[in-house]
């Protein structure tokens, strides 16, 4: 009688032909990607204005950045301005540009108090538009 004896087999699975495929999928899409070509068309961007054209500052419209820092100062062109002369800063800018808006850039931890004085300075230097907003 002959015996059989049966030795155990792995029950691992064989990943070598999945990474095979894997690989060879990867260097397809590596390959197939390069030759793609975008659609669209070129733009020729205008370049800088000639110095031959006129232009007159005091049409154009902009908007006024008044900002309120941490520390309740008062921000109007890059430089600290004082509560006081915050309404004339804005006039002398509205000289300049008669139809624009003020926006107001109020930190989180300022007072309420610095934000209402330049909303009055604003309104009292007879700005049309003014926005608030927090950082």
């Amino acid at each position: 009688m002959r015996r059989r004896f049966v030795t155990e087999e792995e029950d691992e699975i064989n990943l070598t032909p999945m990474l095979d495929v894997v690989f060879i999928m990867l260097i397809f899409f590596i390959v197939t990607a390069s030759f793609v070509k975008e659609s669209g068309i070129d733009v020729d961007k205008p370049g800088p204005k000639q110095d031959d054209e006129i232009i007159d500052d005091s049409s154009k419209k902009i908007t006024i950045l008044v900002s309120i820092n941490a520390s309740d100062q008062i921000w109007i062109e890059n430089r600290v301005v004082d509560p006081r002369t915050v309404r004339a800063n804005i006039q002398r800018i509205l000289a300049k540009h008669p139809d624009s808006s003020v926006l107001v850039q109020a930190d989180r931890n300022s007072q309420n108090q610095t934000l209402v004085k330049v909303l009055d300075a604003a309104n009292l230097a007879g700005v049309a538009n003014v926005t608030v907003t927090s950082d």
